[in-house]
């Protein structure tokens, strides 16, 4: 089955069909003589997914799905959910590849030590001895690290910097349900999506309803809807079993909030259209939280020296650690923050103003809790660069208004960015020349 156009490269022609000068139909013979792993599973543009990776990822979504208590989908239809998957993440490979993002093996070292370290494990060293003794091969969960350090990255600089949040926006939002809600409530959801692709005809649409109204037959018939998911569902957590979580209302999508409004637990959604699809959304469980109003609040200052592609981390600690020095000197904080810091606060002496918990990465925020009024930091590194930190005062704040609309600001951001990356990957996906095989 074709998805484009575009003819299929001559080297790929060359590699498929001439082993050894060996005629066209000698090669179609014995490609039906290969067993499924040495066999080629699916064209993607310029590369290959052969049989034995694709049974070698199969093999892993087993292991976690059994893991998780999910019932497996049969053989066929997982095959095919996970080569849907492992074609979107060598899109995204191509695309990073021709656009210039790279990981390389230090960035992936020091990720991994750090996913170690989160896990209570002392070394990179004992947290590998440990996922070769769960039968989880290091080496591909390596690779699947790097493939979504990339897709962070490309969903950052395709995606995310392009969006952009109104006030309009922002105050449309909390006229609305969601807003309305209380801020306290939320709700643990799993959902099932069937992407139509882009300028989609009527009988493609058709056929993906039917898709859709096929899970939701199986459903009412009692299967287990984290199995349906894992065998149906074009979403990127399907193999979770399509479980989005624990979400607060203003970050569930209004199509979805409108569903379950008013569903109690366990219950299933009808199929839901967006631009994107069809959906099905189970509200797997809701909860009301503790919101806290009086929040300590924290007046600071900070001098900032990024590390860049000109600038390497040695340098820019360098830099820091003079105006450091300067500091000790008796130059005053503002004025070296005017004509050193690297930040959109220089102008102002690298005043932040108030800042809340959670308003900053979190070394940021230790270290300025480290402080006391009065007192500035030694270099401290985020992944912003090099910074100096100054406190000048905190104070106990009301900031229920302030949080609202911050609030609201993240909610609208982060379902236009949601709808935004799904919609970017799938015209990535209608561009690419796929071939199975």
């Amino acid at each position: 089955m074709l998805h484009d156009k575009k003819r299929l490269p001559v080297f790929l022609l060359s590699l498929i069909c001439l082993f050894g000068g060996i005629r066209v139909a000698d090669a179609q013979m014995a490609a039906r003589q290969l067993t499924p792993l040495n066999s080629v599973a699916a064209v993607v543009n310029d590369d290959v997914i052969t049989g034995h990776e694709l049974s070698d990822r199969v093999d892993s979504i087993k292991i976690q799905l059994e893991k998780q208590g999910i019932a497996l989908p049969p053989q066929n239809v997982l095959e095919r959910q996970v080569l849907e998957r492992m074609i979107l993440s060598l899109l995204q490979s191509q695309f990073a590849k021709e656009t210039g993002v790279r990981v390389d093996d230090a960035q992936l070292d020091k990720t991994l030590l750090r996913i170690a370290q989160e896990n209570k494990f002392a070394s990179l060293e004992e947290f590998k001895a440990k996922l070769v003794a769960d039968q989880v091969d290091f080496k591909a969960l390596r690779e699947e690290v790097r493939a979504q350090i990339v897709t962070a990255r490309l969903r950052e600089r395709e995606v995310d910097s392009k969006l952009m949040v109104s006030d309009s926006e922002i105050e449309n939002y909390l006229a609305s349900q969601a807003g309305q809600m209380q801020q306290g409530e939320e709700f643990q959801l799993a959902h099932i999506m069937v992407v139509v692709p882009e300028q989609a005809s009527a009988e493609q649409i058709q056929e993906r309803r039917q898709k859709a109204e096929q899970a939701i037959a199986q459903l009412q018939a009692g299967a287990d809807f984290a199995q349906v998911a894992a065998g149906t569902s074009d979403a990127s957590d399907a193999m979770q079993g399509g479980n989005l979580g624990w979400r607060a209302a203003d970050r569930i999508p209004p199509l979805f909030l409108d569903a379950i409004v008013n569903m109690s637990p366990g219950q299933v959604s009808p199929i839901l259209r967006s631009p994107n699809g069809f959906h099905i959304v189970k509200l797997i469980d809701k909860r009301d939280k503790d919101s806290a109003v009086m929040v300590m609040q924290t007046r600071v200052s900070h001098i900032l020296i990024k590390v860049s592609e000109n600038v390497s981390d040695a340098e820019a600690k360098n830099r820091i650690e003079a105006i450091k020095r300067d500091l000790g000197n008796g130059a005053a904080f503002a004025d070296l923050a005017r004509r050193n810091s690297e930040d959109g606060s220089a102008t102002s002496g690298g005043d932040l103003g108030w800042i809340s918990p959670g308003d900053t990465v979190p070394e940021f925020e230790a270290a300025m809790n480290a402080l006391e009024p009065g007192q500035v930091s030694e270099p401290v590194r985020t992944s912003f660069g090099w910074h100096l930190i100054e406190v000048t005062e905190r104070r106990n704040a009301d900031v229920s208004e302030e949080q609202r609309r911050q609030q609201a600001r993240t909610a609208v951001r982060a379902l236009k960015s949601d709808e935004a990356f799904e919609d970017w990957l799938r015209q990535l996906r209608d561009r690419a020349y796929v071939e199975y095989r």
